[in-house]
């Protein structure tokens, strides 16, 4: 190493790739040198892989960094929430689910729960969707009265804001939102663009069916039932329908998701040897199944208003 026979100038803004002209920074670690130049190589072979791609695709990839992004500064809460409802009523809500992890002070708290509307227990599923009410598997449902419910709900997310952002952990979120706005809960800020910079505040909209989406390289609308997602991933499930259980692994896989490498060298670690075009992932016949948007039930959701 020795000095240039020339003077060059200093480095300067105008010439430099900074932080903010990106959309997107995440950190990853390579052991050696041959490492970073063979991330180098795959790169390129995924950004020709991508060109001309879906916006959709483009937008869960983006957004799925930015997520990796948020959770690893260890800010804010997360908080997988799930309702279930009657099958041929879905005004009548007859549970809800949560599980957060977050932190406080740099100190991890997490908690998880079960609630059923007491007053709707006569109301069972079982045709369209199965009937899992009662079969909570990360400790003891907590039945509470209808009229109280709506408060307890509200009461809830307003403790959520105590950490800082918070951001609302769904597996497709439309349903779900739609049960809050019904019980009149505390989200009006709510947005569905996550912050470029980490946030103090705020209330975010994450889902876990986009993440996924992000994942497999899916270019299309269609969203992988929480069931099929977590199979894919390897994560064991139990007794889905209940909306504690469902929450629980909503969070699960999330964190799995959020908390891993960047997309392209996740998706290649998980499933090798699955891309032959594009970024899309195809599974083999005995991995794959059958499949739709997640839906609660096979009954028209239609507009709620009130529960």
């Amino acid at each position: 190493m020795q000095l240039t026979k020339e003077m060059i100038p200093l480095p300067y803004s105008d010439c430099l790739i900074t932080e903010s002209s990106l959309r997107g920074v995440s950190k990853v670690v390579y052991a050696n040198g041959g490492s970073l130049r063979g991330a180098i190589k795959q790169i390129d072979k995924n950004n020709k892989r991508l060109k001309g791609s879906n916006p959709i695709l483009q937008s869960r990839r983006l957004a799925f960094e930015r997520i990796r992004t948020l959770w690893a500064a260890q800010r804010g809460i997360w908080c997988a929430l799930d309702f279930e409802a009657y099958e041929y009523d879905h005004r009548l809500i007859t549970e809800l689910g949560y599980r957060f992890f977050g932190w406080r002070d740099g100190v991890e708290h997490q908690e998880n729960g079960h609630f059923i509307v007491t007053e709707h227990q006569k109301f069972l599923n079982g045709k369209y969707v199965p009937e899992h009410r009662y079969d909570y598997g990360f400790g003891e449902s907590e039945y509470i009265k209808k009229s109280v419910f709506p408060g307890r709900v509200g009461d809830f997310l307003t403790s959520l804001s105590t950490y800082g952002p918070v951001y609302l952990v769904f597996h497709d979120n439309s349903q779900d939102i739609k049960y809050l706005n019904s019980l009149n809960a505390p989200i009006n800020g709510l947005s569905y663009i996550l912050p470029d910079s980490l946030p103090d505040s705020g209330l975010f909209v994450v889902d876990t069916s986009d993440l996924f989406g992000a994942l497999e390289g899916s270019p299309g609308a269609d969203r992988r039932k929480l069931e099929r997602m977590c199979n894919l991933m390897q994560i064991p499930t139990r007794n889905l329908h209940n909306a504690g259980n469902d929450a629980y692994y909503t969070l699960e896989a999330m964190m799995a998701m959020a908390g891993g490498d960047p997309v392209d060298i996740q998706r290649e670690k998980r499933w090798p040897n699955h891309t032959t075009q594009g970024v899309k992932v195809e599974f083999k016949p005995f991995e794959e199944d059958s499949d739709y948007s997640d839906e609660e039930g096979l009954v028209p959701h239609g507009q709620i208003d009130s529960w």
